[in-house]
């Protein structure tokens, strides 16, 4: 019974839940993720215009990715429009592994590549089905540069579904959190020493970020924004800066990017 009163009080759980992470700054907040988001139309190398937000092609195009290179979006699905900013970056001259565990999710990648690029940089493009938190099982130190844009607690999406709000509990950015931190762990195996990482989480319980560091077999050193993560330099293996991934506690840092 009390897992259903939650279910029902959905709304009324999640006002309280941000209204205590963020304290004064959860109204302007949420005024933002309440806006309207329009789309733009992406047509750099692709054959036609795909409309997709801006934050998308920012996150993709901060990778940095240079012709001959292999890299992995390791979360592509769905749409797939961070694929086709890294396919078309690629110009038909490297790798790119764009990878989802959702059959339909897959589908609709492989459409959406298949009508939006020109043949030799579909060519180029691997669609694959991985489990993302399990990564390090297939590969390790592949990828020149790898993209993460993980399921995020997508406080945009609840607050525009009705449904999804009124089913909302705190466990729901408890458990993505987990997972976030599984497929980051497994990203950082995947990409090669040197190579380059970004992601488009952030991590939405608490935990400590010198852990993951600690536990990834190869090191490097990172410099970090709110959006993106990127190697400044080899270091030795179990070496890493202390202040290369600072503490982070839940009531200082939360997933917001729907």
């Amino acid at each position: 019974m009390a897992k259903q009163k939650d279910k029902a009080d959905g709304e009324t759980l999640f006002k309280a839940y941000y209204q205590e992470l963020y304290k004064d700054r959860w109204e302007p907040l949420k005024a933002a993720l309440l806006e309207n988001k329009v789309p733009i139309a992406y047509e750099e190398g692709l054959t036609q215009p795909y409309y997709l937000d801006e934050a998308s092609v920012l996150a993709a195009k901060l990778l940095g990715v240079q012709k001959g290179e292999t890299i992995l979006d390791m979360c592509a699905a769905p749409g797939g429009k961070k694929t086709l900013v890294l396919a078309s970056s690629l110009h038909g001259d490297g790798r790119l592994v764009s990878n989802d565990r959702s059959s339909a999710r897959r589908a609709r990648l492989k459409q959406v590549v298949k009508d939006h690029l020109g043949e030799a940089e579909r060519e180029i493009v691997q669609v694959t089905a991985h489990d993302a938190t399990r990564w390090s099982l297939y590969e390790q130190n592949v990828y020149d540069r790898v993209l993460l844009d993980a399921p995020c607690s997508s406080e945009r999406h609840v607050l525009h579904d009705q449904k999804a709000l009124a089913m909302w509990s705190p466990s729901r950015p408890k458990r993505l959190a987990i997972t976030q931190f599984a497929m980051l762990a497994a990203a950082l195996e995947a990409v090669k020493p040197g190579g380059t990482f970004c992601t488009v989480l952030a991590p939405s319980i608490r935990w400590k970020m010198n852990e993951l560091s600690r536990s990834c077999s190869k090191k490097n050193e990172w410099e970090d924004s709110p959006l993106w993560i990127a190697p400044k330099r080899e270091v030795k293996r179990g070496n890493m800066a202390p202040s290369s991934f600072p503490t982070v506690e839940m009531d200082e840092v939360h997933s917001i990017f729907a």
